[in-house]
């Protein structure tokens, strides 16, 4: 039995790819900060399941001993967040991952898959793939190119090194977001009976389901080590190239629910659609499931009280909300040594 070390494992799609792994018969070890809770507590107890609380900044080293392969998930995620502590983005998603990746090869493991994003391109016109300019917006997307440029060049022959740049991705996660895009149509539908669009709607996203992406890192670990050493993959399908106010119907379609909406925010700066041939040519993956299915099953899951929308699942209010904890306890500390 192959084992895997999964960094971020307790992440939106962490938490639903490492049960995946474990079903599809890996040994995981997954590490993560969990700071949005015990998001693997529903695999337990599985004899083949380690979890680790530790960073990836500074994690014993001796953790990658008898790992065949590394899934490189940590980062704090998505571009608000990523804007919150440019440093620290910086820190974790590039240098913290570069760690990773160096520390992997040093101790003998196989394979090395790094969670990307197609936020890489940034604005552009046309359809994008892999071998188009990358045009980084924000500190997220940056760190993202950043890792790939530091960790793709340790590929070798010994050591196979695949970069996954994945679309915008929804559906549901034992570690639930709502600050994503279909998610939160979804909740604001169900919630308010309106859907929250982020101006000014003729934006082109491309999209992807945490379970079809999820699919992808096991293709790649799967696949042979020459159609995948040192490559980079667009996760995801032409099909789910959106604009956002088209896809916003899509959803309260799907719903059955009269398409109402109320615009939020300025302008989007991001707008690019993304080619997925390469991965479809070379590893025949497809997508398996669309908006709809994901709207359907979400408000399902809030219907039935399986989710339940919290600070936990808006990333960047729960990270403003753990900054300032972090700060009240530095005081509590510093009025104790002065009493």
């Amino acid at each position: 039995m192959k084992t895997l070390l999964v960094t971020g494992a307790g992440g939106y799609i962490g938490s639903v790819l490492t049960g995946m792994l474990l079903e599809a018969g890996y040994r995981v070890r997954a590490l993560d900060r969990y700071f949005f809770g015990p998001t693997l507590q529903y695999l337990q107890p599985n004899p083949n399941l380690e979890v680790i609380k530790a960073d990836v900044r500074d994690f014993d080293p001796g953790l990658l001993e008898g790992v065949w392969g590394v899934i490189d998930l940590a980062a704090l995620s998505n571009d608000p967040a990523g804007e919150l502590d440019p440093e620290t983005t910086l820190a974790i998603n590039h240098r913290g991952r570069a760690r990773v990746a160096r520390l992997a090869k040093e101790r003998g493991a196989r394979r090395y898959v790094l969670a990307s994003s197609c936020s890489v391109y940034g604005f552009q016109e046309g359809l994008l793939d892999e071998a188009s300019p990358t045009r980084p917006l924000t500190t997220y997307a940056e760190a993202n190119l950043r890792a790939e440029a530091s960790n793709l060049p340790l590929a070798d022959e010994s050591f196979c090194v695949t970069a996954l740049r994945q679309a915008t991705v929804y559906g549901l996660s034992p570690r639930m977001r709502f600050d994503l895009a279909i998610n939160g149509m979804t909740l604001g539908l169900w919630k308010e009976g309106r859907i929250p669009l982020l101006r000014d709607g003729t934006q082109w996203r491309p999209f992807v389901h945490v379970r079809d992406t999820s699919r992808a890192f096991l293709a790649v670990l799967q696949a042979p080590k020459e159609k995948v050493n040192g490559q980079i993959f667009n996760v995801g399908s032409e099909a789910q190239n959106y604009q956002i106010l088209p896809l916003a119907e899509e959803i309260a379609q799907a719903l059955g629910k009269p398409f109402q909406f109320e615009w939020y925010g300025l302008p989007d700066h991001r707008s690019y659609r993304v080619s997925f041939a390469k991965i479809r040519d070379t590893l025949g993956y497809t997508p398996q499931f669309t908006p709809s299915d994901a709207a359907r099953e979400i408000a399902q899951a809030l219907e039935a009280g399986q989710v339940v929308p919290d600070d936990r699942t808006i990333t960047l209010k729960w990270y403003k909300n753990l900054m300032e904890w972090q700060r009240i306890l530095r005081e509590v500390e510093l009025d104790g040594r002065l009493l």
